[in-house]
């Protein structure tokens, strides 16, 4: 009978695991005995990290040819339910029909996403950009502005968070709002961040580069505040502070996806899995964890995995490898992903490129924009759908940043 190893989610982690899976199984020459599955709403792969950029131009390739190249099945459907005991799983499929599929060993896949506190008014008035639809909807929305009376509101955006997907959103901003209010238009574009300052997170070596790209590019800042309130009119902050605004873009943190809560065992403060060395859920057997649903140590140095596409990407190797090598019969791989590598667009001012944990600068401005257009438009797109080509990247042991 043949045995099945099935995939929730196409993502960076899942897509990789599919790939990672169908090499092992033909590198144990088991072809036709193992048959690998991905599950997911369409056979696409989302570019979450270009979502804050102006033009939202192949934002989610096509990925059916390349899975069909390496012999992988995919289902459209989202996986709704995980019964680890009798390893089974529960699809709601395209056609809104209910399916109960086994598996011999399963991949949690499935990401993660914006977290929403319960701020008054995010809900209703809240953008962000998680996900294709929602960026496109900001992208309409900051299209429309033009439309309106011109007023303070109108020409000014508040990033919520300071993090990386915030400080690219804001820089990217004030271009954004000019293409839509004219390049004489009074514009504000303010990030509220609980750190003091703004950008500190990303260490002592990298902050001057932020703030002179901040400086230069227009952006104001809010430190050691958050947004309270949000209404139609503007936000009101922690401080006490007012701002009228017609654009808030929430970028104040992420999630695992809740499926990651139905697998028992011990779980992060952002609701990930903590896995062994081989991505396995300790206390789900026969179950691999991977990508943004997983916590675990990339090196020995006391370092763990952050929700990324740069190690979203290796992780899914691994857990696609180790997933089909308990089936048939290869070596496990430990996961171990010690270089660490940021590269952050800071719009206009261009971009800024660090090593290490400790974030040590090597390139900025034009320089490190380079390398932030390589990373947006090559290294993070699927591989040409060929068998060898993808096979030969598709190794757990695979260096994406030399």
């Amino acid at each position: 009978m043949t045995q099945k190893i099935i995939i929730a989610g196409s993502g960076f982690a899942g897509l990789w695991a599919a790939l990672a899976a169908a090499r092992a199984v033909s590198l144990a020459g088991k072809d036709g005995e193992v048959e690998v599955i991905v599950v997911s709403p369409t056979p696409n792969v989302t570019i979450r990290p270009r979502l804050y950029e102006a033009a939202l131009v192949n934002m989610r390739p096509d990925i059916a040819p390349l899975l069909d190249a390496v012999g992988v099945r995919h289902i459209a459907g989202r996986v709704e339910a995980i019964d680890a005991k009798s390893r089974q799983i529960t699809v709601t499929t395209a056609n809104g029909a209910r399916e109960t599929l086994a598996y011999d060993r399963f991949i949690l896949a499935a990401g993660s996403q914006t977290f929403r506190p319960p701020v008054p008014g995010l809900a209703d008035y809240g953008f962000e950009t998680d996900q294709l639809a929602s960026a496109q909807k900001l992208h309409t929305h900051l299209k429309a502005l033009a439309g309106l009376p011109e007023t303070e509101a109108r020409n000014t955006v508040v990033i919520a968070g300071g993090g990386l997907t915030g400080l690219e959103t804001a820089t990217e901003m004030p271009g954004r709002l000019r293409a839509s209010l004219g390049p004489d238009a009074t514009l504000r574009v303010i990030i509220v961040d609980n750190a003091e300052p703004v950008g500190a997170s990303l260490g002592a070596e990298a902050l001057p580069f932020i703030e002179e790209a901040l400086a230069e590019d227009g952006v104001e800042t809010r430190p050691g505040a958050r947004v309270a309130s949000i209404d139609a009119d503007g936000v009101t902050l922690s401080s006490g502070e007012r701002i009228a605004t017609n654009t808030v873009v929430w970028t104040a943190g992420m999630r695992a996806s809740p499926l990651a809560a139905q697998l028992p065992g011990e779980h992060d403060q952002l609701g990930r899995v903590v896995g062994d060395a081989y991505l396995r859920a300790p206390e789900a057997e026969g179950i691999f964890v991977t990508g943004d649903t997983v916590k675990v140590a990339t090196d020995d140095q006391g370092n763990f995995n952050v929700m990324s596409c740069q190690h979203a990407m290796s992780l899914g190797r691994v857990a696609g490898y180790n997933a089909a090598a308990e089936l048939v019969g290869l070596p496990l791989h430990p996961y171990s992903q010690p270089k660490y590598v940021t590269c952050l667009d800071l719009g206009p001012w261009g971009a800024l490129y660090t090593e290490g944990w400790d974030r040590q600068v090597r390139f900025t401005r034009a320089d490190g924009k380079k390398i932030k257009q390589d990373i947006n438009t090559v290294w993070i797109y699927p591989p040409k759908p060929d068998r060898d080509t993808v096979f030969a990247i598709a190794n757990p042991d695979y260096v994406i940043v030399p």
